[in-house]
């Protein structure tokens, strides 16, 4: 006979749960449950109740019969593509964000690593999704034959020989996806992919991260400062810990083993990271699509970035400050400690971290003799200052970054603004772009000028446009995921759909899609919250370590919960929908989030609804009227008088900064046609036979050499500019630390040249 429908094999599943159930309660006395079992019987006919019985205990039955039929064609192919190709994806991603030749070796391995596991998690979970769409094809399509039941007077109990499950020919008709993966392959790697993550994440990246932070000048030292720094952040995860086994052991029903416990250690780091989940994503939803539909427009986008300027500028000069009084106090310590004192060694470690203008910056500096006691210096007092030096040298760095990347997407803008009503359809920048050969091949002014002034607003308009529609999916979903009939979540519709049609190919693409921009959405709102402002990712390897490693962290902590969310919205969880269906393999290893019922009950189901308020709240800029209101200035739409005067601020100090680059460029210019004209004199006086020579000395005997007088004349030129720039507040003094042109180098190609950079925060290991 064949198996029963869904529909009655739900039946069946139901009353079997039921009677079970009955017979948990009652102890194994069967008198307690005959109405139960009757119910069971009726609904599950004999001839196959056992065959539901065996499919309970062993889910995978079924797939053994597909790893049957498919063996022959099963290939690894799409899996180790995928697997190499994420590879490459993260290790551009780091290269361009970290430094290879300056970071150390253990800290670009852990990030590398880091990065590359979560990457696979989110491109290789759509293939675990189609082969369980597969399975449970197979699953349905599979015909069942059985012996007739014998039947027990004595005991009053049908007893049924386990059957044979043989294949039909409408097994054919489910077709393998083009990316099959081995059974045996993704329980193995979900294992490995996952705990070694949460390793990660968990131990060796916060070690790391407090390592880049101590002040300890040797290795034990700083890894004693770990273990203490970390103390408090395990000492609370220990306690939680303790007090979730506390409740879990006073269950009765409850026994304690090796799975059990690593259930509940993924189950707690999963709901932790889904509590960050819900936060970051009900903001990022609706940043990401207005962020983009904003940078379509240059005009009302440069007075929120000048706005920024102006904020940003402040605390780039509060950095320099900051790191201006500890350098002072490092001087002092130079002076006061004599060369044959032990501690001469510390100070001369930290004075080899500043990068070299910050030394010289340090070295003009007059400081006096009695701002330190010889009682002050000690070891414990060097230690605190390297740490100090080390934080406000990673602030100082960030800073200077970030305010570099605001003037050059500035200056952009400006362009694009200034360029936009040109009927020559000629793109004429600010300054001309360093580019090769093959490059300005490529982007052509003309070329230019249609893409940055005609298309890139539309482009950008559109490509909102379908971020806002699938921002808005997503909180759908989100908000009715855990309805499994009639099904409402838009993912769970368009999954089922492609099930029924075999399109297993837009299953994929579709998933990809929606984690790596849910993926979005969460991580670019930790780098936008000004409370978590120490940690940005800048792009041309200026990236510090500690950022990259908080970049590692977050990705290890987030990426499991949100992809065991994404299988909530496309309805592959049976604990959350409560419906018996086949699981994919990842849920099989990460397990579920519902060790506590107060967790599968409600958190998870219920606090994902909380994106709504959290996106809702972003609409409105809630969070930046609040924070306008109790004195931190926030750039809003309807503009008071405090937004104008800063936005008008940061339009002045743009226009400093592009005078400073212009005026490098001119004097470059200048030196460069000296140059230029040296050589032209020198091959006429080669070909003359140095009759040009003898000119031209007898000229500089009476009116001084041409070189002399351009350089005469570029002085007289810069003192000219410098004391009106100071009558109107120009700091044109700078030193080359704080300046645009200064010896930092952000092209793209990263040549180094000028001085070495810092030592990295890792030399000593």
């Amino acid at each position: 006979m064949s198996f029963p429908d869904k529909e009655k094999r739900q039946k069946c599943w139901d009353s079997r749960d039921r009677y079970w159930e009955c017979l948990d309660k009652s102890g194994d006395q069967m008198e307690k449950c005959m109405e139960v079992r009757a119910v069971y019987e009726t609904t599950c006919p004999s001839q196959w109740c056992t065959v539901v019985h065996q499919l309970a205990l062993n889910s995978n039955l079924t797939a053994d019969v597909a790893h049957n039929y498919t063996a022959s064609k099963m290939t690894v192919g799409p899996l180790i593509t995928e697997i190499a190709c994420t590879f490459i994806v993260a290790a551009s991603i780091l290269y361009r964000y970290g430094d290879w030749f300056r970071h150390h070796i253990i800290v670009t391995l852990s990030v590398l690593v880091a990065w590359y596991f979560s990457f696979l998690i989110i491109f290789i979970l759509p293939l675990d999704v189609t082969s369980t769409a597969y399975r449970q094809c197979v699953q349905e399509h599979t015909l069942y034959t059985a012996e007739e039941p014998r039947s027990n007077e004595t005991a009053n109990i049908s007893t049924t020989v386990i059957p044979h499950i043989i294949p039909s020919n409408e097994t054919s008709v489910c077709k393998l996806p083009w990316s099959y993966v081995p059974e045996n392959v993704l329980p193995q790697l979900w294992r490995v992919l996952y705990w070694t993550s949460q390793f990660l994440t968990w131990f060796v990246l916060p070690l790391m991260q407090s390592y880049t932070k101590a002040g300890d000048f040797t290795v034990k030292g700083k890894l004693k400062s770990s273990l203490i720094d970390n103390a408090i952040y395990y000492g609370s995860y220990l306690v939680i810990a303790t007090i979730l086994l506390i409740y879990l052991a006073a269950k009765p029903d409850f026994e304690f083993d090796w799975p059990k416990l690593k259930a509940i250690a993924a189950s707690a780091s999963n709901t932790w990271g889904l509590f960050w989940l819900v936060l970051l994503l009900g903001y990022g939803l609706v940043d990401i699509p207005r962020s983009v539909w904003r940078s379509a427009i240059p005009g009302p986008l440069l007075s929120r970035l000048y706005f920024k300027a102006a904020k940003l500028n402040a605390e780039k000069s509060e950095a320099e400050e900051n790191l201006e009084d500890y350098l002072e106090a490092l001087q002092v310590a130079l002076t006061r400690i004599p060369p044959s004192d032990p501690l001469r060694k510390n100070a001369e470690t930290i004075s080899d971290k500043l990068p070299l203008e910050w030394r010289e910056r340090m070295k003009r500096k007059s400081v006096s003799s009695n701002q330190m006691n010889d009682s002050d210096l000690n070891e414990k007092s060097l230690v605190r200052l390297h740490r100090q030096v080390i934080r406000a040298l990673q602030r100082q760095h960030r800073t200077e970054t970030q305010w570099y990347n605001l003037v050059e997407k500035i200056f952009d803008l400006e362009d694009v603004h200034r360029n936009i009503g040109s009927h020559e359809h000629y793109f004429k920048p600010s300054f001309e772009p360093v580019r090769s050969s093959w490059q300005a091949r490529i982007r052509s002014p003309t070329l230019e000028w249609y893409w940055k002034c005609l298309l890139r607003r539309y482009v950008c308009q559109g490509l909102a446009m379908v971020l806002a529609l699938l921002s808005v999916l997503v909180v759908w979903s989100e908000l009715t995921f855990f309805n499994a009939s009639p099904v409402l979540s838009i993912f769970a519709i368009f999954v089922n759909l492609a099930k029924e049609y075999y399109d297993y190919l837009s299953i994929e693409l579709v998933s990809i899609a929606t984690i790596a921009y849910m993926c979005v959405c969460a991580y670019s709102t930790v780098l936008k919250i000004r409370v978590l402002n120490l940690y940005y990712l800048a792009p041309h390897h200026q990236t510090d370590e500690y950022s990259l490693i908080f970049s590692g962290m977050l990705l290890c902590r987030l990426t499991p919960p949100m992809c065991l969310n994404f299988l909530g919205l496309i309805h592959m969880d049976s604990h959350i929908i409560k419906a018996r269906l086949m699981e994919t393999y990842y849920t099989q290893i990460m397990g579920h989030m519902d060790v506590l019922p107060i967790i599968s009950d409600g958190f998870n189901i219920y606090f994902p609804m909380a994106i709504l308020g959290l996106c809702l709240a972003t609409y409105f800029s809630l969070g930046a009227r609040f924070l306008t209101f109790v004195g931190f200035q926030q750039f809003v739409d309807d503009e008071d008088d405090i937004t104008a005067d800063l936005a008008e601020e940061g339009r002045e100090l743009i226009k400093r900064e592009k005078r400073k680059r212009q005026r490098a460029e001119d004097s470059e210019s200048r030196r460069r046609n000296v140059d230029v004209n040296n050589f032209g004199r020198a091959e006429r006086n080669r070909e003359t036979g140095g009759l040009l020579v003898k000119r031209e000395s007898s000229r500089s005997e009476l009116f001084g050499s041409t070189s002399d007088n351009i350089s005469n004349e570029d002085d007289r030129y810069d003192q000219l500019f410098m004391q009106a720039s100071r009558r109107i507040g120009d700091d044109v003094g700078s030193t080359p630390a704080t300046s645009l042109t200064g010896s930092t180098d952000y092209r793209s190609s990263y040549t180094r040249s000028g001085p070495a950079p810092p030592r990295n925060f890792f030399d000593d290991v």
